[in-house]
């Protein structure tokens, strides 16, 4: 039978020592077929994430966050403030989508989409492979004096880290301002501008931070996602798995002797080169099992393929799989708690496209000035209204205006009856709304008032009128 294995590992922290101190990670160069389709998929989305604030759809901007005015823009769609329900069902819609797919599939988010790992891994790592070598280059470095080498080395790698955390930062400010605005403020004169500039180093600082030094801890430590995946994984769920049967056997691990027969003498076919652990991005032993600190990333699956090939081994020691497809030899299967993260993702998805046509681009409020009862107007009774309209396209609507579509009576702007309104604007004033007693309900009526735009009815909304309890 194979060894028990240790779980003292999982008491504490991988990149913190006995002493509380900070263990430095210095993984390998990694390489090998997913590595380089993580590449592809990775700077597909780093282009995604430059190119989103600068695409536009119908002059929307593709992607837009701007909290301070309270304006969203999910792939081309606006969403206003009035439109707040949509944006969170979209959020649910994602959430619910991320919890189905770590059911599934385990951390994979993690280590192919998370812009964390994208950046850390892709540039930032890759600059430091390029200008410090391996990992025993490195690990040589950070010992060495600081000779001449080691400072023009640390200078120009702290630099490029800098500028890129610059950029990312200003990407970042599009996303939140606008990117018509960035280029607006990136041309007018810094001192014009000198709290934005200020600002914008501050994000400098904390991405330089996140990648210059944080770096896995984001991951370990930082992120929620990590703890998640305890509560959401299961013996049914893909991960990054080192099948521990195949690796131990009956004697365990043990280095590769070429003058015995492995299969014969009941030794496992990890051959205990620690490579898998040399090119974890995190500093984990994927043999322990399943951690909180695997970010799916594959380095090790790479490296372990890599190292079965050279000692005429199957590859496939670590794989994508489900602890069931190890220990018992199950494929995977659509569990009923994934068919219930399914359907609820069906309906809330149905729930959003559903809403989404049915929004209007005009949203109008119409409200009864509080604390104001009815005036008699001659033969006919008074209320008065506050209005706001807002429009919610990159159009000017011209031509507005208000009339009374039941019952029947008449509207009287206070200013111009018919006006503009501005591409993303609003327009807000006071009207009276007055009908005869006849056709009034009682004391309390409901009224519909239309929003026209010239002859065009773009709008409706429903409020209620006050009027005298009897008529005689």
């Amino acid at each position: 039978m194979p060894k028990m294995r240790d779980e003292s590992f999982r008491d504490a922290i991988g990149t913190v020592d006995d002493k509380g101190k900070r263990v430095w990670v210095y993984p390998k160069i990694p390489t090998g077929k997913l590595y380089e389709k993580r590449k592809i998929v990775s700077y597909f989305l780093l282009l995604f994430l430059f190119a989103s604030p600068f695409i536009k759809i119908n002059e929307n901007q593709f992607l837009l966050f701007n909290v301070t005015e309270r304006k969203f823009n999910i792939f081309g769609f606006p969403f206003w403030p009035q439109d707040f329900y949509l944006f969170v069902i979209s959020m649910l819609v994602g959430v619910v989508f991320v919890a189905l797919f770590t059911v599934a599939f385990g951390r994979i988010f993690c280590g192919w989409i998370c812009p964390q790992t994208i950046f850390m891994e892709m540039v930032f790592r890759r600059i430091e492979f390029w200008i410090d070598g391996d990992r025993g280059a490195q690990m040589r470095l950070d010992k060495q004096d600081w000779d001449a080498e080691k400072i023009r080395k640390r200078l120009l790698k702290w630099i490029i880290f800098f500028i890129i955390s610059f950029l990312i930062a200003n990407v970042f400010l599009a996303y939140l301002i606008g990117s018509d605005e960035l280029i607006r403020l990136v041309q007018e004169p810094l001192a014009n501008n000198l709290s934005t500039f200020i600002a914008l180093l501050i994000f400098t600082g904390v991405f330089y931070f996140v990648y210059a030094w944080f770096r896995e801890q984001v991951c370990i430590i930082a992120c929620p996602y990590g703890r998640l995946q305890g509560v959401l994984l299961d013996n049914k769920s893909i991960i990054v798995a080192y099948d521990h049967v195949r690796g131990e056997k009956e004697k365990g691990r043990a280095k590769i002797d070429k003058r015995e027969d492995r299969t014969l003498s009941g030794k496992g076919d990890c051959i205990d080169c620690r490579q898998c652990v040399n090119v974890c991005p995190t500093g984990i032993d994927i043999r322990n099992g399943t951690q909180l600190e695997c970010i799916n990333c594959t380095a090790c699956i790479d490296e372990c393929d890599a190292i079965m090939e050279k000692v005429s081994l199957p590859k496939g020691l670590i794989r994508y799989a489900s602890e069931d497809e190890i220990t018992k030899h199950k494929t995977f299967e659509f569990t009923a708690r994934m068919k219930g993260y399914a359907s609820v993702l069906l309906i809330l998805t149905g729930i959003f496209i559903g809403l989404l046509f049915l929004r209007n681009d005009v949203e109008a409020t119409i409200l009864r000035l509080p604390g104001q009862l009815f005036e008699h107007k001659g033969e006919n009774i008074s209320n008065v209204y506050t209005y706001k309209i807002v429009n919610k396209t990159v159009h000017n609507l011209d031509d507005i205006h208000f009339e009374l579509l039941s019952p029947k009576g008449t509207i009287k702007t206070v200013g111009k009856a018919w006006f503009n309104i501005d591409k993303e604007g609003m327009a807000q004033g006071t009207l009276f709304v007055e009908i005869h007693p006849a056709f009034l309900e009682g004391d309390r009526t409901s009224i519909e008032i239309g929003v026209y735009q010239g002859g065009k009815l773009i709008e409706t909304e429903r409020t209620n009128f006050l009027g005298p309890r009897s008529f005689n």
